[in-house]
C-alpha cells in the first residue's frame, strides 16, 4: 500500500509538471500569434545592437548653458524615466562635458522618444486624500450613489470639492503596488490647474492631489544636513533644506497658513517629481522665509537623494535630438556564439563526469538539466515580452555558471542515496531516507545563491545585473526541477528492475558502494539490496527501529560474529581443544 502510494503521488507530481510546462508554453504561444512576442529570448544592446541618440540639454530661461552637475542629473533623470518605461539593458553616458549619449537596444517607439525629450516637472501639490497603496476590491469600492459630488467651485487649492465622483473611482482602482500600474498613472500628467492622482513608492501611499500651487522653478537650491537644537547641538537627526526664490517664497507662506490650520492628510503636501510623489511631509508651522526643513526617518543616504532631487529635479531641462543612428552590436554574433559553445561544452562535461561517476544513473542528471534548461529558457522568453527583459552576453554567463550549480543538486541527492544503500538499506527505502537528508542541504545551497544573486542585483550596475538576474532565476528553476521531477523520477526508478535489484551498471550496485550486511538475527545476514522480510513478533516495530540505529561499526561487528559462528568445524574445533 505504501510503495503504491509512492508511486502514485511520483506520477502525479510528474504531471502536473508538465501541467506547468504546458501552460507557459500556451501563454508565449499565445504572445507569439498575437505577434506581441517571439519564441526567442529578446537580445540586449551588446548582443543585438540598436539605436543612438545624441541629446543637447536645452534649460528653459537659461540660454544653453548647462553645469557639469546639471548634466549628470539630467542624465540620471533619463535614466529613470527609460528604466520606467520597461527598456532594458540601455547604456546613458554624457559626451564632451555637454551632451547626453543614449543607446537603447531595437528601435524606440514614439513613446519612448517623446519620454527621453520632455522636461522635468517639479510640483508641490496639495494632498486631499490618501491611502495605502493597494487597489481597493471591486466590492467593496464605494457606490456610485455615494461618491463624492462637488457642492462648489473651489476656491483653493485645498478645497474638497475638486475630488469629482470619476476622480475617486481613479483612485480606489489605482495600485500603488503594481510597476505597471504605477508607471500607467505617471505617464498621464495631469495639467498643472487641475487634480491628479499618484503613487508614493518609498511608503507605499497613494494620494489625490490638487493642483499646482508652487512650481519647481521656484526652488532656488536644496541641500541636507543634521537637525539642529535651539542652542545648535547637532540631534542626530537628517534633515532636508529647501531654499525657494522671492516669488516661491510667498506662495509657500500663504500655503503653508492654510495647511497649518488643516488636519489629517489635508495638512500635507506633495513634492512630485514626474508624476511621482518622492515626499509629502506635513505642515507643522507657518513658513515665512522661504526656507523649510523636512524631517523624517531620513538616512544620510535618503537625505541626500531627496535634496538632489529637489535640487536638480526642479531644472526645467528638455533635451533635443541631435543625431540618431543604428548601431551594430558591441559584441556580436560571434560573441554570442562561442558563450552558447562555451555552454555546451559545460553540459557535455559535466555529462560526461555523470555517467562516469553514476553509469545509467547519470541520465537522469542529464535529463534534470534539459529540464531545467526548458523551463529557464520559457521563463526569459516570457520576460522578455511580458517585462520587456532582455538577455546580455553577462546573462549567458549567469546561465553558464548556473549548470554547474544545477548540477550540484542532483549530486547532493544521489550521494545521499547512495549513503543509505552503504548502510545496507534496499532502493526503496534508500531513495525516501535520502531526500529526507538531502533536500536540507539542497534548500541551503539554493538559499545561499539566491541570496548572493539578489545583493548582487541591488548592488552592481550595468550588464552585472543581468548576471545577477539569470543566476537568480535558474537557482529557482533548480528548485523547482529538483522537487517536480528528479525526487519523482527517482521514486519511479527505484521500483524498476534494473535500478531496484542494483544492476552493476546502474551506479547504485549495493556490492560496489561497499554496502554492509545487516544482521537478521537466528544465526541468518540480509544482504545488500535483499528484501527485509516481515517480523511477526509483538515487539516488530521495536526490532526494525533498533536495527535502523545501528551504526556502520556495529553492523559489521555484528555480520563478523554471524560468519564466525556459521563456518563449518570451529565449533568442534573449539570443543576438542
Amino acid at each position: 500500500m505504501a510503495r503504491s502510494g509512492h508511486t502514485t503521488a511520483a506520477k502525479r507530481t510528474l504531471v502536473w509538471l508538465g501541467v506547468l510546462f504546458a501552460v507557459l508554453t500556451a501563454a508565449l504561444a499565445g504572445g507569439v500569434m498575437s505577434s506581441q512576442a517571439t519564441w526567442a529570448p529578446k537580445l540586449a544592446l551588446d548582443l543585438e545592437g540598436g539605436t543612438q541618440m545624441i541629446l543637447a540639454p536645452q534649460v528653459q530661461g537659461g540660454g544653453d548653458q548647462i553645469s557639469a552637475e546639471q548634466l549628470t542629473q539630467a542624465v540620471e533623470i533619463i535614466r529613470q524615466r527609460v528604466d520606467g518605461s520597461g527598456v532594458a539593458e540601455a547604456e546613458i553616458s554624457t559626451q564632451s562635458g555637454r551632451n547626453v549619449v543614449v543607446s537603447l537596444p531595437g528601435v524606440p517607439d514614439a513613446k519612448t522618444r517623446e519620454l527621453i525629450q520632455a522636461s522635468a516637472a517639479m510640483e508641490f501639490r496639495p494632498v486631499l486624500a490618501g491611502s495605502q497603496g493597494a487597489a481597493v476590491p471591486e466590492e467593496s469600492r464605494t457606490p456610485e450613489e455615494e461618491l463624492p459630488e462637488p457642492t462648489a467651485e473651489p476656491t483653493n487649492a485645498s478645497d474638497l470639492n475638486w475630488i469629482t465622483p470619476e476622480l475617486y473611482q481613479k483612485f480606489e482602482a489605482l495600485d500603488c503596488t503594481d510597476s505597471a500600474a504605477v508607471a500607467a498613472a505617471t505617464e498621464e500628467r495631469a495639467p498643472a490647474d487641475q487634480p491628479m492622482v499618484a503613487c508614493e513608492p518609498d511608503t507605499g501611499m497613494k494620494y489625490i492631489l490638487g493642483p499646482v500651487e508652487v512650481p519647481g522653478t521656484n526652488i532656488a537650491t536644496a541641500s541636507f544636513g543634521q537637525v539642529r537644537g535651539t542652542q545648535g547641538q547637532s540631534l542626530n537627526q537628517w534633515a532636508v533644506n529647501i531654499e525657494f526664490n522671492e516669488e516661491g517664497t510667498q506662495t509657500f507662506k500663504e500655503v503653508t497658513e492654510r495647511l497649518f490650520g488643516m488636519s489629517g492628510v489635508q495638512n500635507q503636501f506633495a513634492i512630485v517629481l514626474d508624476g511621482t510623489v518622492i515626499s509629502a511631509p506635513t505642515t507643522n508651522a507657518v513658513i515665512p522665509d522661504g526656507k523649510p526643513q523636512i524631517t523624517g526617518n531620513f538616512t544620510e543616504e535618503s537625505a541626500r537623494a531627496l535634496s538632489e532631487q529637489l535640487k536638480y529635479g526642479a531644472l526645467p531641462i528638455s533635451f533635443e535630438i541631435q543625431s540618431e543612428m543604428q548601431i551594430s552590436a558591441t559584441l556580436g554574433d560571434e560573441q554570442l556564439r562561442m558563450g552558447i559553445i562555451a555552454g555546451l561544452i559545460g553540459l557535455v562535461l559535466v555529462a560526461v563526469y555523470s555517467l562516469f561517476q553514476y553509469r545509467m544513473l547519470g541520465f537522469v542528471t542529464i535529463a534534470s538539466l534539459v529540464v531545467a534548461g526548458f523551463l529557464t529558457y520559457l521563463a526569459i522568453a516570457l520576460l522578455g515580452w511580458t517585462e520587456n527583459y532582455r538577455l546580455s552576453l553577462a546573462g549567458v554567463a549567469g546561465l553558464i555558471v548556473a549548470i554547474g550549480q544545477t548540477a550540484d543538486s542532483f549530486i547532493v541527492y544521489f550521494e545521499r542515496i547512495r549513503d543509505e544503500l552503504r548502510d545496507g538499506r534496499g532502493l526503496v527505502s534508500a531513495v525516501d531516507n535520502g531526500w529526507k537528508r538531502a533536500q536540507r542541504t539542497v534548500l541551503a545551497s539554493k538559499a545561499v545563491n539566491l541570496l548572493a544573486a539578489l545583493v548582487l542585483y541591488f548592488v552592481a550596475v550595468g550588464n552585472v545585473r543581468g548576471f545577477a538576474f539569470t543566476l537568480g532565476l535558474t537557482a529557482l528553476a533548480d528548485l523547482a526541477v529538483v522537487y517536480l521531477f528528479t525526487h519523482p523520477v527517482m521514486q519511479l526508478l527505484a521500483r524498476t528492475k534494473f535500478f531496484g535489484e542494483g544492476h552493476r551498471f546502474s551506479g547504485l550496485d549495493p556490492k560496489l558502494l561497499g554496502a554492509v550486511p545487516l544482521y537478521r538475527g537466528a544465526g541468518r545476514i540480509r544482504q545488500p539490496g535483499e528484501a527485509q522480510p516481515k517480523v511477526r513478533t509483538k515487539n516488530a516495530k521495536a526490532a526494525a527501529e533498533a536495527s535502523r540505529r545501528q551504526t556502520i561499526a556495529e553492523r559489521r561487528a555484528a555480520a563478523e560474529k554471524e560468519r564466525s559462528a556459521s563456518v563449518p568445524g570451529r565449533g568442534s574445533d573449539k570443543e576438542s581443544n
